[in-house]
């Protein structure tokens, strides 16, 4: 396998500024109301988008740690086509997906109007704040190549 600079450990001021803007979207995602569970799952969907194997193992697991069901994360790649996830989940998973694929819709009036509709103005930055931080992990993880091992 390919060795990479390890972006995290090259320049740890630079990550400890990222881990610590990750806290800080964390407590505004808990003051917002935003589920655990639900934070984990943004956290995998952004990932899968961005196919960050090191993120996903990790996020996969403390999301079941954390008492979500295998069913729901088998189908979160499809949320849309699913009745699994309520209308507070489908709206910051449809935020998150925007976000992180911000250079094919920027995103677009019609998600954010269906987001406006049932999170908060709190609920809604805190879902924009994790989704840039975990979008900021997977280019991290991704780069450096992080290893993903049985």
């Amino acid at each position: 396998m390919e060795t990479r600079v390890n972006l995290s450990k090259s320049d740890p001021a630079a990550y400890a500024a990222l881990l610590a803007m990750n806290k800080a979207a964390s407590e505004a995602a808990d003051a917002a109301g935003i589920d655990p569970k639900l934070r984990e799952l943004l956290k995998v969907r952004a990932s899968q988008l961005n196919g960050c194997a090191y993120c996903l193992r990790m996020h996969t697991r403390d999301a079941l740690k954390l008492g979500e069901t295998t069913d729901r994360l088998a189908v979160v790649a499809a949320w849309a086509d699913s009745e699994y996830f309520t209308a507070v989940e489908r709206a910051a998973l449809a935020l998150c997906e925007s976000i992180t694929m911000v250079s094919v819709d920027h995103v677009p009036r019609g998600v954010y109007t269906m987001a406006s509709a049932v999170l908060s103005d709190e609920q809604i930055s805190a879902v924009a704040w994790l989704s840039a931080a975990i979008n900021m992990f997977n280019r991290i993880a991704i780069t450096s190549r992080y290893p993903v091992k049985p």
